[in-house]
């Protein structure tokens, strides 16, 4: 089974559909490969989707019926949460932070994928050219 790490960029477009015609395309692709690929996430993915969400919410952008719809669909997918990401922030995940100019949060992503040699799937601009410095692959591209 193919394995890749998802950004939360990715998975917001599943709900929330992007103006940029490209970045929706690929985010429907990649939702699509989970039919027969599973995805990797850092521990803080569920904070990070739960935030996007609420904030959408709080500006009425979308139903509290959808998101309720929308995360029942999340956790259903073949979507697994690495339990050793706390472990590395204050070391190597500060470090990519830095070296890249990335959120932590974002380098957390970047870490899971060097960590696991998995390719990564992000529409963050930051993160994709960091991914790319990194030599990680971009997932489906």
């Amino acid at each position: 089974m193919t394995a890749f790490v998802l950004d939360n960029s990715v998975t917001m477009r599943w709900l929330m559909a992007s103006n940029k015609a490209s970045d929706q395309r690929y985010a429907e692709l990649v939702l699509k490969s989970l039919e027969g690929a599973e995805a990797a996430v850092p521990n803080l993915w569920h904070l990070e989707v739960a935030n996007v969400l609420l904030s959408a919410t709080n500006r009425q952008e979308i139903e509290i019926s959808a998101v309720e719809r929308f995360t029942a669909q999340l956790e259903n997918l073949p979507i697994t949460v690495d339990t050793l990401t706390a472990n590395q922030v204050f070391g190597h995940t500060m470090s990519l932070a830095k070296a890249y100019r990335l959120s932590s949060y974002d380098a957390a992503y970047l870490e899971l994928a060097l960590r696991q040699d998995l390719p990564l799937s992000t529409l963050d601009k930051n993160l994709l050219k960091a991914a790319r410095r990194s030599d990680i692959e971009i997932y489906l591209k």
